[in-house]
């Protein structure tokens, strides 16, 4: 995965990192600005799939680093993303079966950034992430991985409810992490497996949660009924990690 550039202001220079294919998470645009550059750039974002949000001119002064937005400020991944089967023959490539990370909804970049690091040192060959109402690959993603996003690769998806179903094909289960669910070491967590980590404040959403397999619960013994996502991440990971090395 190659490094790209953060932030990128200007028409111009939005439409070109449009045609050189650079990923970009999250468009802001003048509200009501019609003119042909923008009516460009509005077309290559429909066509890559980029969310795009229409705010105030103070809003844009506000994010702009440069002071020359000229209507547009577009973030761009700070690495680009794989695809799903880029992560399956990561698997394939080491000799092992798939083991996965889905993040539903993951909003917290330093989260994000926390379990990418989390899902290397645990050796799954992946991370999966929605492409709406979720963060993105961004800086701070990138600082807070402290230099995992260079081995694992991370994938976008549009319906993660819909991979989940793909990759049942290829043989994978999956359980996600919720304090309804069983005791996770009363599961068998070996073999092709996903691990569906819920939003911070809503859990996994309803429909994702359907498909899973197995609901994990992971005890807990304090005052408070919550963990942090990246460490709910981080416990379940190293109870599969554990399953494995036990064989």
């Amino acid at each position: 995965m190659g490094y790209e550039e953060f932030t990128i202001e200007g028409r111009n220079a939005v439409i070109e990192a449009y045609r050189a294919g650079k990923p970009i998470d999250k468009l802001f645009v003048l509200d009501g600005c019609q003119d042909g550059p923008i009516m460009t750039i509005k077309r290559e974002a429909k066509k890559a799939g980029t969310l795009v949000k229409f705010v105030t001119r103070e809003r844009l002064d506000q994010m702009s680093e440069t002071g020359k937005h000229q209507g547009v400020i577009a973030y761009a991944a700070a690495y680009t993303y794989a695809e799903v089967e880029d992560i399956l023959e990561n698997a394939k490539k080491k000799g092992e079966p798939p083991f996965v990370f889905l993040l539903d909804n993951i909003e917290d970049p330093h989260n994000l950034g926390a379990i990418i690091r989390t899902a290397n040192l645990a050796g799954a060959h992946g991370v999966i992430v929605p492409k709406n109402r979720a963060a993105g690959l961004t800086a701070t993603v990138t600082r807070t991985s402290a230099g995992a996003l260079n081995y694992t690769p991370v994938a976008r998806v549009t319906n993660l409810a819909k991979t989940i179903e793909e990759l049942k094909k290829e043989g994978l289960w999956f359980v996600c992490a919720d304090m309804d669910g069983t005791q996770m070491y009363d599961l068998n967590l070996k073999g092709p497996i996903g691990v569906v980590i819920g939003n911070e404040g809503e859990g996994v959403g309803r429909l994702v949660k359907e498909k899973c397999d197995m609901v994990a619960s992971i005890p807990m013994k304090g005052d408070i009924d919550s963990l942090n996502a990246s460490v709910a991440a981080g416990v379940l990971a190293y109870e599969i990690v554990r399953q494995r090395i036990k064989g």
